[in-house]
């Protein structure tokens, strides 16, 4: 029942995007009711034709002559009226696959990052791809062959009435039993067209994740691992793709036999009827074109059905991502926060990914601007995740974080995050110029002062050696420069913005010594004057941070300057040790 449900509130979605295009969905209707009189005519005339046949040496072929450039004529205008309602189809159909496509894009925007940390991008990627084109051939296939099917069957029963209704009534009779049958199947194809559309979902997020991954996977033997992993995604789509095209296989020909018996039933009447002289050879030859035109359609409707099942079930995925709750709006009267003073304020926050298990509580920290601020321990002790509740990229679930003197909740996120400037240990590059990279933050910008960034990231000695420089293209990812080349572009992108804060989530993971003690006189300098958030590991990056918070199980455990550290000989004295002292 609750498949039923979901099934039909699905539908009326999608009705409802459709509704906008009502005029070319009025227009396709008008033309299919063309198409279909024009090819219903043509059996008539065929009929006629028949009948001037008297017998041998007895064919009126002047008469005959006349009925074939009225066929021909209105074969023109079926043709005509086809391809009219084929483009008006389409245009609907396109339109509503755009329209999905734009709010699944613009809902991912505002997806809070909750949602997308913890559903896979390949999941996400075969929703607004896969999905949607499944669910576009389905919505095509329906307009085009539901609309002159239905029209089709409406109009050979009137023409059959108006030539003989006994005839006619054969052909009532036998109808429901193709009706029955596809409604049969189609009940049971929803619910496999929709695990098979979420088995192919997990499928390519799995590609995706071994694709990206490859270096990874290669490197600690994983190949088998992965290929076992693969193949019982892969059985599992085979056995869900099999039975859904099954149960959708057997539908058109349990309809064709149907079919058959109404041909049958057709022949059988009809030979009688003109035998008494009920009707005439040429009548009896037009109620058999128009026994094969009736049952047509139920095999398209038929099949058109099962496309439609997987449309929908397709459609509802897509949906579910369009429906899903977007992140929590600016407030009303949220502020735009023009240029930052530096000041942060942090008052017993507490929070947690996973409600059953604390991360942080009972935080509190007081940054004054300029200030320089270093967060150190252990791996899961909640650094990273402080600067998410910084950017704001989570809500706290307790306590405050005010910046400026201004809870940032009462703040606009876009002016918040315009405000800091981000280099993290996981790089991101888009397909594009170095140039345009550069000035991800600042499109505006001059390449004289894309240059200036660049050689203060130390990045410029190496985009010069490239083919093109600046204007060379790195694939998505910066796939064709090294990790240690792509840090220092995220580098230079900050440098290029200099906002008032600045988040630095071990910003020279991937620079070797040399390169990264030249970094840290331009971090110097960059940060003089700006609020600084370090996230480090080596902790020789910061031992000129005004404070440093060491963090363990979401509390500060200590605080304090490098050398106030040492002297007390706590947990960060011993980090210190483990990595400086020989044993």
């Amino acid at each position: 029942m609750k498949g039923k449900e979901v099934q039909k509130g699905t539908l009326k979605k999608v009705l409802r995007r459709i509704r906008s295009y009502w005029m070319f969905l009025a227009l396709s209707v008008l033309l299919a009711a063309v198409t279909v009189a024009a090819t219903l005519y043509i059996p008539i005339l065929t009929g006629r034709a028949v009948d001037l046949v008297i017998g041998r040496g007895e064919v009126d072929f002047s008469g005959i002559f006349r009925i074939l450039l009225q066929i021909g004529v209105f074969i023109g205008i079926a043709a005509l009226s086809q391809w009219g309602m084929n483009l008006s189809n389409n245009r609907v159909a396109y339109r509503v696959v755009r329209d999905i496509r734009n709010e699944a894009m613009e809902k991912i925007q505002i997806l809070p990052l909750r949602y997308l940390d913890a559903h896979p991008s390949g999941d996400l990627v075969s929703r607004v791809i896969a999905d949607v084109d499944q669910f576009a051939d389905g919505l095509l296939m329906g307009f085009t062959q539901l609309f002159t099917g239905v029209i089709t069957i409406l109009g050979t029963l009137l023409f059959m009435l108006h030539e003989d209704v006994t005839i006619t009534v054969v052909v009532v009779l036998i109808t429901p039993v193709s009706l029955l049958v596809a409604a049969f199947i189609a009940k049971r194809t929803y619910a496999m067209f929709r695990k098979q559309s979420q088995v192919r979902g997990e499928q390519t997020g799995f590609i995706e994740e071994m694709v990206g991954n490859q270096k990874v996977v290669q490197a600690f033997g994983h190949e088998e691992k992965s290929m076992q992993q693969f193949e019982e995604i892969n059985e599992q789509l085979r056995k869900c793709s099999l039975r859904a095209i099954f149960f959708s296989s057997i539908t058109n020909p349990s309809t064709r036999f149907v079919n058959s018996l109404v041909y049958t039933g057709v022949g059988i009447v009809g030979a009688l009827s003109v035998v008494s002289g009920g009707i005439t050879v040429g009548t009896l030859s037009c109620f058999l074109s128009y026994a094969n035109q009736y049952t047509k359609p139920f095999n398209e409707i038929s099949g058109v059905v099962t496309e439609l099942q997987n449309a929908l079930a397709c459609a509802s995925r897509v949906f579910e991502l369009i429906e899903e709750e977007p992140q929590q709006p600016d407030a009303q009267d949220a502020r735009v926060l023009e240029e930052a003073d530096g000041s942060v304020n942090i008052e017993q926050v507490g929070f947690s990914y996973v409600k059953s298990r604390k991360l942080i509580e009972n935080f509190t920290l007081k940054v004054a601007p300029g200030q320089r601020v270093a967060l150190v321990g252990p791996t899961g002790c909640g650094k990273t995740t402080v600067i998410n509740l910084l950017m704001r990229f989570y809500d706290v679930d307790s306590g405050a974080i005010s910046v400026s003197g201004t809870d940032i909740r009462r703040l606009t996120r876009k002016s918040l995050r315009r405000n800091y400037g981000m280099v993290l240990q996981d790089t991101w590059l888009k397909r594009g110029t170095i140039r345009e990279n550069i000035a991800y933050g600042r499109p505006e910008a001059s390449l004289e002062e894309v240059v200036e960034a660049a050689k203060a990231a130390h990045a410029h000695s190496f985009i010069k050696r490239l083919p093109e420089g600046y204007d060379t293209v790195i694939s998505e990812d910066g796939g064709n420069i090294s990790q240690g080349q792509k840090q220092l572009l995220c580098i230079a992108r900050v440098m290029l913005c200099l906002p008032p804060m600045l988040i630095l989530d071990e910003a020279t993971s991937s620079i070797d010594t040399r390169t990264e003690q030249r970094i840290q006189k331009a971090f110097q300098k960059m940060m003089q004057g700006r609020t600084s958030f370090i996230v480090a590991h080596r902790l020789s990056t910061i031992m000129d941070a005004d404070v440093i918070l060491v963090m363990r199980d979401g509390h500060i455990i200590e605080q304090g300057t490098h050398r106030e550290l040492l002297e007390r000989g706590g947990f960060y004295s011993e980090l210190y040790n483990s990595q400086f002292v020989q044993t």
